[in-house]
């Protein structure tokens, strides 16, 4: 599985940007998720989405900011940030496990990432 990010960038604080993940397979076949990588926390994985349902998960802290989707280009996952904080920045990198639910996730296949940066 071969997965491309893109839409990182430079945003101020309070803003919105979009990250897109394609898949070079069917997205019914695998979940996927979002992880960002800082310095200070490591590797977290920020949101997720399983390919057969559309259920999602998301950690705490961007609950309510970020939405995960399928996009509407074929064997894309959409990742919607807003009210954007300088702690969001960092490398975001798409994965995916050929299992179907965000509970059992085991990140298998990596994307190169995608910068996102947020000045305050």
């Amino acid at each position: 599985v071969q997965l491309v990010e893109s839409g990182g960038g430079l945003v101020q604080s309070g803003g919105s940007l979009t990250l897109s993940c394609r898949a070079s397979v069917p997205l019914e076949h695998l979940a996927i998720a979002w992880y960002r990588l800082t310095p200070a926390k490591d590797q977290e994985r920020i949101a997720c989405i399983a390919g057969n349902d559309g259920s999602t998960d998301y950690i705490n802290s961007v609950k309510g900011r970020f939405t995960i989707s399928m996009g509407a280009a074929k064997n894309t996952v959409t990742l919607q940030m807003t009210a954007l904080d300088p702690a969001d920045s960092g490398d975001y990198k798409c994965t995916a496990d050929r299992g179907y639910s965000c509970h059992t996730f085991d990140p298998l296949y990596w994307g190169q990432g995608t910068q996102v940066a947020v000045s305050s």
